[in-house]
């Protein structure tokens, strides 16, 4: 496969998930604030520290309002990762390869991102965003099923479903770092029912309440830190992602499992590695934000290492041995913006 047309796939795959997760995000503090005392502020700031986007929010925005932030995270276009940004750059990369994706992936892609953009021009959506986010969360799964039963399960697949789990990981965690940034500032509520609402709160924004609730029962921190972080079988946590991007990443070079040929697949697999022998208990007593802030800075070395390994230009190079006169060339391709 065309290095170029692995990277549009991946991209494509990683911008719509973003779009997802983005929507998530809001969606958990709006839930947070329904169940806030009266005596507390609404917190929306925080938002924009847990995506690392300070500096890009000040330079439109005087103030850290519902209104300002659920704009800049929702439809700002200066905004690359706002949501009606990350669908156009996931659309524009899905016509890039409509050749190898299907026509069903096409047509919901573009319907999504209409969707999304007649939804900015609402005013109403600003006010109350709740409906709109379920449906961009909803669009969002039907594409990853589309995806699933209408194209082959071959490098292009690997590519994309290698794609969407980092990104996954990356903003799960980042969810989970919302119980930091927002929650723990009010100590008097820890270890109170108050706390089991936001906790809540929290696992519905993953959706991972009901299945939470299946496996460990009442709401414990460690247990939902257990669940986010290290459950093998919800596909929203973050170790079941980091598995199944291993195997994506493995089929796609050919290399057994369990080695590393190049250095994505070192990387993966170390941390993948790391976070399999961990436990719960441990992370805590670390400090979950500290775990999840170096922990997002090696998923970000991953997706560095994925980028340089399958998608960077590279100089064009020629065989010494003079019996050969053509040029000996890999594969070149300008790679996506960085995550």
């Amino acid at each position: 496969m065309l290095s170029r047309v692995a990277d549009s796939i991946h991209w494509m795959s990683r911008y719509i998930e973003r779009a997802e997760n983005t929507a998530r995000f809001v969606d958990v503090n709006l839930r947070l604030i329904l169940d806030l005392p009266e005596s507390d502020q609404e917190q929306w700031g925080p938002l924009i520290q847990i995506l690392a986007a300070e500096e890009e929010f000040a330079e439109r925005y005087s103030e850290a309002t519902r209104e300002n932030v659920i704009r800049f995270l929702t439809f700002d276009e200066k905004n690359p990762n706002s949501i009606l940004s990350c669908l156009r750059l996931a659309r524009e990369n899905a016509r890039s390869v409509r050749e190898i994706i299907s026509s069903e992936m096409w047509e919901l892609l573009n319907t999504f991102y209409l969707m999304v953009r007649d939804a900015a021009a609402s005013e109403e959506v600003i006010q109350d965003p709740q409906g709109f986010f379920d449906s961009v969360k909803i669009s969002s799964h039907t594409f990853v099923g589309i995806t699933d039963t209408t194209m082959s399960h071959g490098e292009g697949w690997h590519f994309c479903r290698m794609g969407r789990l980092l990104e996954r990981a990356d903003k799960t965690s980042r969810l989970l770092d919302v119980k930091y940034f927002i929650l723990l500032p009010s100590l008097e509520h820890v270890g109170s029912s108050y706390d089991d609402v936001q906790w809540a709160a929290l696992l519905r924004s993953a959706s991972a309440f009901e299945m939470y609730r299946k496996k460990h029962g009442a709401l414990e921190p460690r247990d939902v830190v257990e669940f986010l972080l290290l459950d093998l079988e919800f596909p929203r946590a973050v170790q079941y992602c980091l598995n199944r991007a291993e195997e994506s990443l493995h089929f796609i070079s050919g290399t057994p499992t369990g080695t590393f040929g190049n250095l994505a697949e070192q990387r993966l697999g170390q941390l993948r590695s790391e976070v399999a022998y961990l436990r719960a208990k441990e992370i805590l007593t670390r400090g979950l934000h500290e775990f999840l802030d170096e922990f997002q800075t090696k998923l970000n070395k991953v997706g560095e290492a994925i980028i340089e390994t399958f998608f960077a230009e590279r100089p064009v190079t020629r065989l010494q041995d003079e019996e050969f006169s053509a040029p000996f060339t890999s594969a070149i391709s300008m790679s996506q913006e960085s995550s």
